[in-house]
């Protein structure tokens, strides 16, 4: 039975929906409309406008690369002040990061559609900067979206760039310090695990990133987001099941993954796209200081994976019973 929105909600909730609506949409079809408006112009009066933007795209093509193109008043934008209450999203400090030292954040999990890391680390309306002054924060993302028009320049804005080797040598060799680079490390492949009670993290084999920071003497910084598997129901597709072989096969051909999830809407509140309101907690770990090494050898990076992996686990068990995990839920890795 479909339970409806009641009519006297407040016009707060009304706009903190119409925000995180936006949002969603954004992240769904955004990019899709980007294109079919770059291609369509082309064929109207306007099309010396796409030949001027692939012209200033062309020559802007390694941006996305070397550190983007952050606009502050985006990131300070009074929507994200909505979305952020919406469920509402907070984040909370554990110890201090240096504002000379450059810093790696992986951050844990993905959730459906990694609403946690966006709100903190693109976004400054959960007071990232007053937390955690003189450090300005990056997030990547998969390369494939800076190649669409119009749209790369919106992720530039809050702070994104590409999920490549040159694009975190950009950011982590910066002579100033005070930059953090969040990488989701479990990426496309883990939002498939992603629901209600889920613990699991795509992290056994992933070492990828505790290269990067050793070659680049960039310290690592977990963090864990209580609620981000809490946001979306997804249909049943257990490792072996027929939906998630297809879902594997066509994330290593796109490149991205499609979790068939739903949520609530927004007029009521049994099915839709919108996310559940339930809190997320982004909890920022310790650093584990990182000596610079050039040409790390398997076993230097095995043995800081390893301690990486414990002091998230550390992280997660000491905050746990304060977001309501059950005391006897573990973190899983695969």
């Amino acid at each position: 039975m479909v339970k409806f929105a009641p009519l006297s909600v407040s016009w707060e909730r009304r706009l903190q929906t119409l925000a995180v609506l936006q949002w969603v949409f954004s992240f769904l079809a955004l990019a899709q409309i980007c294109t079919v408006v770059f291609i369509g112009l082309l064929f109207t009066r306007f099309w010396l406008f796409s030949v001027l933007y692939a012209t200033l795209w062309y020559l802007d093509r390694d941006t996305p690369r070397q550190g983007g193109r952050r606009i502050q008043a985006l990131r300070r934008w009074v929507i994200w002040k909505y979305m952020k209450d919406y469920f509402p999203v907070s984040l909370v400090k554990t110890a201090e990061l240096d504002p000379s030292r450059n810093y790696l954040a992986g951050f844990h999990p993905h959730g459906v559609l990694a609403t946690g890391a966006f709100i903190n680390l693109c976004t400054e309306s959960t007071n990232f900067p007053e937390i955690f002054p003189g450090i300005r924060p990056h997030l990547m993302m998969l390369t494939l979206w800076f190649r669409t028009p119009f749209f790369r320049d919106y992720l530039m804005s809050g702070g994104l760039v590409t999920s490549d080797k040159e694009s975190a040598a950009h950011i982590l060799n910066r002579k100033d310090g005070g930059n953090l680079l969040g990488i989701i490390v479990g990426g496309a492949q883990e939002a498939l695990n992603a629901r209600p009670g889920a613990y699991r993290l795509l992290l056994r084999n992933r070492k990828g990133f505790v290269r990067l920071a050793l070659m680049h003497g960039a310290d690592l910084v977990p963090i864990f987001s209580f609620g981000e598997n809490e946001l979306y129901d997804q249909v049943e597709n257990s490792p072996g099941s027929c939906l998630r072989w297809i879902q594997n096969r066509l994330q290593k051909i796109m490149g991205i993954s499609l979790p068939l999830f739903h949520g609530r809407g927004v007029f009521q509140y049994s099915f839709g796209l919108l996310p559940y309101r339930r809190p997320i907690t982004t909890v920022v770990g310790k650093p584990i200081k990182v000596q610079k090494t050039l040409h790390p050898s398997q076993e230097e990076v095995d043995k800081l994976h390893e301690h990486y992996i414990k002091e998230l686990c550390n992280l997660f068990e000491a905050h746990k019973l304060t977001y309501n995990v059950p005391v006897d839920q573990h973190l899983e890795f695969c």
